[in-house]
C-alpha cells in the first residue's frame, strides 16, 4: 500500500521550532523527489521546499534561512526542520512523493503559530 504518513505538527508560540517527518511505504522511496507543501486557511496549497533524489534542495523565499529540508533514504524517511517560526508559517503542511507522472500525498499535519 503506497503511504505517507506525516508527523510532528503541533503548537508553537512565534520564534519556536518544530521537526515534521513523512514516512514513506510502498513507493521506491529512494527514486523520488519529495516535498512539503503547505495550506493555510483561505489559501491557495503553496510548494514550501522540495530534495531531489540526489539531495538537491529548494525552497520558497518566505522560509529560505529559516527551514531545512532532508532525507533519510535508510528511514523512508523525509524531514522538515522549521526554526524562526513566524505566525505566518500556520498551515497544514502535507508531504509530496513525486515520480514522473506518479505523484503521492500525505493527509498533512497542523503547525500552528500562536502566542
Amino acid at each position: 500500500q503506497v503511504q505517507l504518513v506525516e508527523s510532528g505538527g503541533g503548537l508553537v508560540q512565534p520564534g519556536g521550532s518544530l521537526r515534521l517527518s513523512c514516512a514513506a511505504s510502498g513507493i521506491g522511496f529512494t527514486f523520488y523527489a519529495m516535498g512539503w507543501y503547505r495550506q493555510a486557511p483561505g489559501k491557495e496549497r503553496e510548494l514550501v521546499a522540495t530534495i531531489t533524489s540526489g539531495g538537491g534542495t529548494n525552497y520558497v523565499d518566505s522560509v529560505k534561512g529559516r527551514f531545512t529540508i532532508s532525507r533519510d533514504n535508510a528511514k523512508n524517511t523525509v524531514y522538515l526542520q522549521m526554526n524562526s517560526l513566524k505566525l505566518e508559517d500556520t498551515a497544514v503542511y502535507h508531504c509530496h512523493a513525486g515520480l514522473g507522472s506518479h505523484a503521492v500525498w500525505g493527509q498533512g499535519t497542523l503547525v500552528t503559530v500562536s502566542s
